[in-house]
């Protein structure tokens, strides 16, 4: 099956700070997925974008690449029969003030004979 990346993008708040029912709704996304006939392939939370460093060029700064109210806060790899297949898988994923954008990963070039 295809694979395809969910990008998690939410306003930045403090672990603590995040409601109790989204952190528990977030657990309950792999067993979704599954039941949905998709395939959780990887999964990872984003340190805050403070920690981050961004790099244009030969030019490094502090921080996120994109200045923006919702950062990339977490991502992973589904297998999905499609785009619209991976977009329903998509969202199962709580978000409290951000959204979650679906796209599609390209495949290696073709193993030589």
């Amino acid at each position: 099956m295809p694979q395809f990346a969910v990008l998690i993008y939410e306003k930045e708040i403090p672990f603590e700070d995040i409601p109790p029912e989204v952190l528990e709704a977030h657990g309950e996304v792999p067993e979704k997925i599954e039941k949905a006939g998709g395939q959780l392939t990887a999964g990872f939370a984003a340190a805050p974008a403070s920690a981050a460093r961004s790099v244009r060029g030969d030019k490094v700064t502090e921080g996120a690449f994109h200045d923006a109210t919702q950062q990339l806060s977490g991502f992973f790899v589904v297998e999905a029969r499609d785009i619209d297949h991976a977009v329903e898988l998509a969202q199962f994923v709580p978000i409290v003030d951000g959204g979650v954008e679906v796209r599609p990963l390209l495949e290696g070039p073709p193993e030589e004979e």
